[in-house]
């Protein structure tokens, strides 16, 4: 007989996390564990409350509510920070240099991917009242466990370098030069800090901050789109009609690499335990990942079209120039003003203005996955500022030697960026692989695993083929490859297309 998820829950492994802050209180039931009889009841403002009517049961799923969807409305938009870092507007600025409006395409299905994990990893994260990273703990062996949080620790540092740096650039564009970028990385590090008290201010409070900064990065972006003025019609044409050439092979790994990030799936499953959901109910649960569907999807449209407009820009204006293949995250402030002009406001401030809230946010919820990532795969119990500092001295100490070392090169710096993104890809499967297997796990999931309607052998295939994708073009074989793409490529070099 199957387990209910009331029994599979009720003899899950789960520890009490006091300590750790607002998003790492797991909801364990009264019977779990004897010593949780004697915990003191969280603050209210650590875990936001969403059934109201609690006595009241239902045999089938709640009614819609806007003002339900309004409380669950939160971990989703944290999650898309991943999607709007640094690095993306890094891989998003040099596809539209370098391959014109012909890669949107790849960013729209990307995201598309990207939203197909993020609901997976939130229903995981909803259904057995755990995070990815703890449930591969109990369920793999040690060398398989110590390899996937090893791998993770690989892809998250690349993106926190990217971010750190990104922020660094635009402090160093905000000061007019005056912030080398080793003090950037120095002033940036410190926002571990800032969520311990950010925390105690409550959740809302910390989830209004990311509103603000998702905002600004909209606002900025869509101004510059404004400011330009892309063509519209070759704008569709590339979001619809799926190109790919030989020449374009890095910048498509990296749309792919920093789109789909892999440490963010590992987030996403334990930001949703922010809401308080009885996971003894099936309908709760059910209605939980019906508005975490709505959310996340709204989010993850809002990080497209503020790709998008990133993407359109630099496409407009330096696609089929002098400048597309040297242009990057340290320098592209910099065209921008020379190609646009002031004007009331100038449009390299707005550039920095956008760049700084993609780098400060990102860095903030990057440290928040690297604390569910190590205490997760390592089963560690300590204070949320100390997890917070040992998560972020990862970060930076690789990012300081990159700030010192590609100091005086602009050059150096973006290519490394780029190949960052392609680091990213690469680690794809190794976040995937495991989230895929768990969720369509009956004996972890109940009544809540996937069914064979999503198909996930070919996602199975579709993350190897990405890996194989980014290793490729490590070394250098792509540009030599004949083979068969189905009529997609754009030159006589073809590729395969993903």
């Amino acid at each position: 007989m199957t387990d209910s998820p009331v029994s599979r829950q009720e003899n899950s492994p789960k520890r009490p996390n006091d300590s750790n802050g607002e998003f790492k209180r797991l909801l364990v039931p009264e019977t779990s564990q004897p010593e949780d009889e004697h915990r003191e009841s969280p603050p209210e403002n650590q875990v936001l409350n969403i059934e109201e009517d609690r006595d009241k049961t239902y045999d089938s799923v709640p009614p819609f509510s806007w003002a339900k969807l309004w409380k669950f409305t939160g971990p989703g938009f944290l999650m898309s920070i991943a999607f709007l870092d640094p690095g993306n507007i890094e891989g998003d600025l040099q596809a539209g240099a370098v391959a014109g409006y012909s890669l949107l395409w790849l960013l729209l299905w990307a995201t598309l991917m990207g939203l197909l994990m993020q609901l997976l990893s939130a229903r995981i994260g909803v259904a057995t009242g755990r995070h990815l990273a703890e449930i591969c703990r109990n369920e793999y062996p040690s060398w398989a466990r110590i390899l996937l949080w090893f791998m993770a620790e690989v892809a998250l540092i690349g993106a926190d370098i990217q971010e750190v740096i990104g922020s660094a650039i635009a402090l160093q564009i905000l000061t007019r030069g005056f912030l080398p970028i080793w003090v950037g990385v120095i002033i940036t590090s410190f926002d571990c800090f800032l969520i311990s008290y950010l925390e105690k201010c409550g959740m809302r409070k910390l989830e209004g901050l990311f509103a603000v900064l998702i905002a600004t990065m909209a606002l900025s972006f869509a101004w510059m789109f404004n400011e330009t003025k892309p063509s519209v019609e070759e704008l569709f044409i590339g979001i619809l009609v799926p190109k790919l050439g030989s020449k374009t092979i890095r910048e498509a790994v990296g749309v792919v690499g920093c789109v789909i990030t892999p440490h963010n799936v590992f987030l996403h499953s334990a930001l949703v335990q922010s809401r308080k959901t009885d996971p003894k109910e099936i309908n709760r649960v059910q209605e939980a990942l019906n508005y975490y569907t709505i959310e996340s999807s709204a989010a993850l449209f809002v990080s497209f079209m503020i790709n998008l407009f990133v993407t359109a820009v630099f496409a407009k204006g330096f696609y089929g120039t002098k400048q597309a293949d040297s242009i990057g995250l340290v320098n592209a402030g910099h065209y921008l003003q020379e190609k646009y002009g002031g004007g009331v406001f100038p449009i390299l401030y707005i550039w920095g203005i956008g760049l700084l809230a993609a780098g400060q946010s990102s860095t903030i919820t990057g440290t928040y996955a690297g604390q569910f990532i190590m205490e997760g795969f390592l089963d560690l119990q300590m204070e949320q500022w100390l997890s917070a500092f040992i998560t972020r001295s990862f970060a930076i100490v690789p990012t300081m030697f990159v700030a010192i070392m590609f100091n005086t090169s602009e050059g150096s710096l973006d290519v490394l960026n780029e190949w960052l993104n392609i680091l990213q890809s690469m680690q794809i499967p190794f976040a995937v692989i495991p989230l895929l297997t768990m969720v369509s796990n009956e004996h972890i999931m109940g009544v809540f695993k996937i069914g064979p309607s999503l198909e996930v052998n070919h996602f199975f295939n579709l993350s190897l083929m990405l890996c194989a994708f980014g290793c490729n073009e490590l070394v250098g074989i792509f540009a030599e490859a004949s083979v068969d793409c189905g009529g997609i490529c754009d030159d006589d070099k073809r590729v395969p297309s993903s």
